[in-house]
Parts: structure tokens; C-alpha cells; sequence
């Protein structure tokens, strides 16, 4: 990391650059008088009252006291992309995964879409901030604590970090006001021939337009499902459900596809640990993708937890690189 000009530390950074992304370098002061320096990468999303904040990739903001800065400069808003990994906007995925995993009930609150769901996943029952609220960030926040309130449910706010154009700053503003990050994932995208291509045996794949009761079976995290489940998975333009049959009236694995456009989105993809190993994960992904190939998409998605380690391999594996990062906030703090 150079932040050196003819062999000298510089600070290049100021007040001005704040939603830029940027790389300082501070210095620490251990118990033992000694000095050190750590590095930080990340979104400058203020500089006020003698504190930067940057925020993370991973969503993590950082307070660095202006006194202790002794280098930073303004870096690439995002690094370059694998070759063979489409390119995408932010908005453009957000949008595409948002109609992938649709609300029973939604509200506008101006350029943020309100969503619920009996709460059935926090994807579901969550605020996708996409662009301005129309009224101040206090009040739209207020709003939306009432709007969930009403519901019975937590209040949730649904943000990204890491690519061009994501939402750092509305991440710091958040925890500033005593909204808690509970959970993170990453949105990785791939090209889907490559995926259709896997040796796999696609034949013990059965592919069907509805969800039935032994899939349903196999999708047990959320118990008995109702009609709102249902109706979140049945959501999609179009959406398709793959089935690998085992020795019971459970399946030994399970998965679901939406078609959007050009893009085919993965979810739920489960696998009865009796049946691990044996490549059911890689046969329910190749025939959704090539279902998805024959309705004229090209490139895939999906969604998988940062600390989810199997699945992240397995999906790295398939060609799919980390696109951004998404969390879901929780409102936490007392009226």
C-alpha cells in the first residue's frame, strides 16, 4: 500500500472527499509506549469534529481521531473484475434479488420500498433503501419503526457495502443511531453456461413450476409453512423449483430458481446431510441452470452467508466472485 511522494508519508485526503472510497494509514499507541500503524480501507462516510469514519467492505465502521492520521489517499471506487463474471450495477442486483424473494405486503416510503412478510426471513420483512426517502433520514427512520411496529415485527433495514455506488454511508448513519448490524452475506454473480456445463447427473433432477409438500419437507427451517411462506416462494417472474428425490418422503435435496431477464438467481439450495458428497448440490445447480439457459438468461446470482465456509467454496468453485456485500440492520436502541 504506497502513500509515499519522493519518500514521504502524505496525507491527500480531506473533508471534501467524504463518500469517496479511500485508504489511510494511523498510528497507534500500545500500552507499552510503543508505536505502531495500522491501515484501513474503506468508504470515508464523514469527517466531522476531528473523527473520520470509514466504512468497511464488510460493513464495520472505523473512527480514526484526525490526530493519529499520518497518511490516506482516494483509491478505485471498486477493484476490477474477474474475467468471465458479468458486470452489474448495485442497483441493477439489488432490484433483480428483491423480485426474486418478493414481500406478501409492501409500502413506498419515496425511493425506499417497506416489506413484510408474517415475518418469514428478514429479506422479506425489511426496508430496501434504494435511493431517498422523500423526508429527512430521523423521520423517514421513525416511519419505519411505526410502519413494523403496526406489524408486530422488528424493524429491519436491508443495506449494502462494498461495490460502486453502495450504501456506507447509510450504513454509519444507521449505527449511529442505534441500529445494529445482525447479519451479513454476500451477493456473488457467475456466468450461468459454465454452471449449466458441471458433470453432474442432472437426470435425478426433477424440475417443477410450484413447490409441493415434499419439497416443503425438506425446507424445514422455518417449520410449519403458511400461506405467507408459500407465497414468498411462488414469488418471481419466473421461478423454479427443483426436486432430487430420496429414500423417504423427504427429499435428499431441494433448490429454487428465479428467471429474471438475463439474469438466474439460486436459493435454497439444501441437501440432507445423509446425502452429502455426492454431488446432489452440483446436480440441482447445473439442471436450473440449463432450464434457465432454455429461457434466455445468461449470467447467474445468489446469495450466501459470509460465514456460510462449505458454500462459499462450492459456489467459488462454479466461477462465482463476491459482487457486494448485504446486511441486514435491526433497530435496538430505546425511544
Amino acid at each position: 500500500m504506497e502513500f509515499t511522494a519522493g519518500g514521504r508519508l502524505e496525507v491527500r485526503i480531506t473533508p471534501s472527499d467524504v463518500g469517496k472510497r479511500v485508504s489511510v494509514r494511523r498510528r497507534a499507541e500500545p500500552a507499552d509506549g510503543s508505536v505502531e500503524f495500522t491501515d484501513a480501507v474503506g468508504v470515508l462516510t464523514s469527517w466531522t469534529g476531528g473523527v473520520l469514519l470509514i466504512t468497511r467492505r464488510t460493513g464495520e465502521t472505523v473512527r480514526i481521531p484526525e490526530s493519529s492520521l499520518v497518511a490516506g489517499k482516494v483509491v478505485p471506487a471498486a477493484p476490477a473484475r474477474r474475467r468471465g463474471v458479468p458486470a452489474a450495477s448495485f442497483e441493477e442486483l439489488a432490484r433483480v434479488s428483491a423480485r426474486a424473494w418478493q414481500p406478501v405486503e409492501s409500502e413506498a416510503l419515496g425511493e425506499w420500498v417497506l416489506r413484510a412478510a408474517s415475518g418469514f426471513t428478514r429479506r422479506a420483512n425489511s426496508v430496501l433503501p434504494l435511493g431517498d426517502p422523500g423526508i429527512p433520514l430521523d423521520a423517514a427512520l421513525a416511519r419505519v419503526r411505526g410502519w413494523y411496529a403496526d406489524r408486530g415485527l422488528p424493524a429491519y433495514v436491508q443495506t449494502a457495502t462494498g461495490a460502486e455506488g453502495t450504501q456506507e454511508g447509510l450504513c454509519a448513519g444507521l449505527a449511529e443511531r442505534g441500529w445494529e448490524r445482525e447479519v451479513s452475506a454476500e451477493l456473488r454473480v457467475g456466468g450461468l453456461a459454465p454452471i449449466g456445463d458441471l458433470d453432474a447427473d442432472v437426470e435425478r433432477v426433477r424440475l417443477d413450476r410450484s413447490v409441493d409438500e415434499p419439497w416443503l419437507r425438506r425446507y424445514q427451517r422455518f417449520g410449519v409453512p403458511g400461506p405467507d411462506v408459500l407465497e414468498v416462494l411462488g414469488g418471481g417472474p419466473s421461478v423454479w423449483f427443483a426436486t432430487v428425490p430420496g429414500a423417504s418422503d423427504v427429499p435428499a435435496a431441494i433448490g429454487r430458481c428465479v428467471v429474471d431477464g438475463r439474469w438466474a438467481g439460486f436459493m435454497t439450495v439444501e441437501v440432507d446431510p445423509a446425502y452429502r458428497r455426492q454431488g446432489l448440490a452440483t446436480a440441482v445447480m447445473a439442471a436450473l441452470a440449463r432450464r434457465s439457459l432454455d429461457e434466455g438468461a445468461s449470467a447467474a446470482w445468489l446469495q450466501v452467508e459470509s460465514g456460510n465456509e462449505g458454500a462459499r467454496t462450492l459456489y467459488e468453485g462454479m466461477g462465482f466472485a463476491v459482487h457486494h456485500l448485504y446486511h441486514h440492520f435491526r433497530y435496538s436502541r430505546s425511544s
